[in-house]
């Protein structure tokens, strides 16, 4: 298959982009309502419309500009609001619901391989339908990995910041959670510096090679 243009790349991330994304965010939403905390729902965030979780730069241009560079795919969008003292166990349901959105984005990157799948089926027959769903299916597989694997650093305010907050006894959890409001600019400072790509890149390679393997693709 030929080497795709920006304009393909643009058309062919966009969806696996929007869907990894909003996904994940409502993930988080849906697990909070069932633990008790209703603040998404009321919020209208518990919807796979895109247009109510898209942050512009983050979701957009970001995304863009590093697909144009040829780098890592990073970006987020507008975080799902909980209401931690709606929680019935607080500590220990913040923990759950930061694992929501990794664990949606790994069902993903499942569904992704079988559209791959598809695609390779229908190939030869049809090459107009697959070889466009081989592209997404691998774009989707790989911005899912990528997500579910950052948000998981143990770095607060990413998900699995939260996760080993939940974990950690309550003077340890009050003092690791001082680092939230430096976290985003620890996150650029590694990914200016390219050891984001290194910390990433083992786990990532390894799912993604699982994931493909599971489908024999």
């Amino acid at each position: 298959m030929n080497e795709l243009s920006l304009i393909q790349k643009v058309v062919v991330w966009s969806l696996p982009v929007l869907f990894a994304i909003t996904v994940h965010e409502v993930a988080h939403g849906w697990v909070a309502k069932r633990l008790g905390d209703p603040t998404a729902m009321m919020m209208g965030r518990l919807t796979l419309n895109p247009l109510k979780h898209i942050d512009p730069v983050g979701t957009v241009v970001v995304p863009i500009i590093l697909l144009m560079l040829g780098g890592f795919i990073f970006g987020w969008a507008k975080p799902v609001p909980v209401t931690w003292r709606n929680l019935r166990n607080p500590k220990r349901d913040m923990a759950i619901v930061a694992l929501a959105g990794p664990i949606a984005n790994l069902l993903m990157a499942l569904i992704w391989a079988l559209v791959v799948k598809i695609g390779m089926l229908t190939i030869a027959t049809a090459p107009f339908i697959g070889q466009p769903l081989i592209y997404m299916g691998a774009a989707g597989i790989f911005i899912n990995i990528a997500l579910m694997v950052l948000n998981l650093l143990p770095l607060p305010p990413l998900d699995g910041g939260r996760v080993v907050s939940g974990l950690l006894p309550g003077p340890l959890s009050y003092k690791y959670d001082k680092i939230e409001p430096y976290g985003f600019f620890i996150l650029l400072g590694l990914l200016a510096t390219g050891f984001l790509s290194d910390i990433m890149n083992p786990p990532m390679g390894a799912l993604i090679d699982l994931v493909y393997s599971l489908f024999s693709i």
